[in-house]
């Protein structure tokens, strides 16, 4: 598919082309923390606390330690696109290797590839990932480590299927023929005919680790006080509801809009890169122009031959 093409798709879809504008919001949002934040993110002020939002100088408000909530929003955006990008890169990574190795090799080694893989899903995700952060010292590197290496086997499943279906089309042929190495037939001829479906499942994949690292965050395994990010920031909320209601609003609403902002943007690269959906609508096309060209008086007999 030609990149104006894929474009132009995109575009037409105005749920993705607003997600991928929130989400281009949050890069440059977090980028420019250092001069959009108009506090320290973690400096407290005790004479400042539970302001509540529209304070001059605190938009929205403050916290238990006096601390500027919007300052710790700002911050904890870079905590959560970054926990988000490293972990899908990982996961990516993996699946995309043993995914290539399972459908080009196939026999014991793609049996022993997804055995591993049935294996890996037969554990509830947060399940294990909450075992694993209990035993390790809970970080951000850890948490990225361990999303990334509990996520794969999507990945490796979707590789391996577009694997064993382009293996044996005619340009593979013809490229073993004229004495390719297998390297070069996984790394210059199949993997970039396989990536679509993983491009999609990856950018999925980022709003689903934010999820889990703001989960981990406010159950007290993920990133570590002082540190902003938005599971904690809602995790210190949920004790002051009554009191403070903004400590649980503004990161519930920040985690909600960037998850769903992530999902629409991974649904219309979806359906932009299916090639389905450009022949459903060329023939919708087709057919519309037909009843177009009709003339009024034209007979029943002619209008079922131009059908045909």
């Amino acid at each position: 598919m030609k990149l104006s093409a894929f474009v132009r798709k995109l575009l037409r879809n105005k749920l993705a082309v607003a997600g991928g504008l929130v989400v281009l919001s949050l890069f440059v949002v977090s980028w420019l923390a250092p001069t959009l934040a108009p506090h320290e993110p973690n400096r407290p002020h005790v004479t400042a606390r539970f302001k509540p939002p529209g304070t001059p100088g605190h938009v929205l408000g403050t916290d238990s330690l006096g601390r500027d909530v919007l300052s710790r929003l700002i911050w904890g955006s870079r905590i959560s696109l970054k926990v988000g990008f490293v972990a899908v890169g990982l996961a990516t990574l993996i699946g995309l290797t043993l995914g290539s190795i399972a459908g080009y090799r196939g026999g014991l080694v793609d049996a022993a590839v997804m055995r591993l893989c049935d294996l890996m899903l037969c554990f509830p995700s947060m399940f294990l990932i909450l075992a694993v952060i209990a035993v390790l010292e809970p970080s951000i590197w850890n948490v990225m480590i361990v999303i990334g290496l509990t996520g794969w086997m999507g990945v490796a499943r979707l590789v391996r299927a577009e694997f064993l279906s382009l293996k044996s089309r005619d340009f593979v042929l013809a490229s073993k023929l004229l004495g390719a190495s297998d390297f070069r037939l996984i790394w210059r001829h199949l993997l970039p005919n396989a990536l679509t479906p993983v491009l999609v499942t990856a950018t999925l994949g980022v709003a689903e680790a934010i999820l889990t690292e703001s989960a981990l965050s406010f159950l007290g395994l993920g990133v570590q006080p002082p540190t902003a990010t938005w599971g904690a920031i809602l995790s210190d909320g949920k004790n002051y509801l009554e009191r403070a209601w903004w400590l649980s609003l503004y990161p519930g609403l920040a985690i909600l809009v960037t998850v769903l902002s992530y999902n629409l943007l991974g649904e219309g690269l979806r359906e932009a890169l299916n090639p389905h959906n450009a022949e459903a609508r060329q023939a919708f096309g087709v057919r519309l122009r037909r009843r177009r060209a009709r003339r009024p008086g034209e007979p029943a007999w002619q209008r079922r031959c131009s059908r045909k």
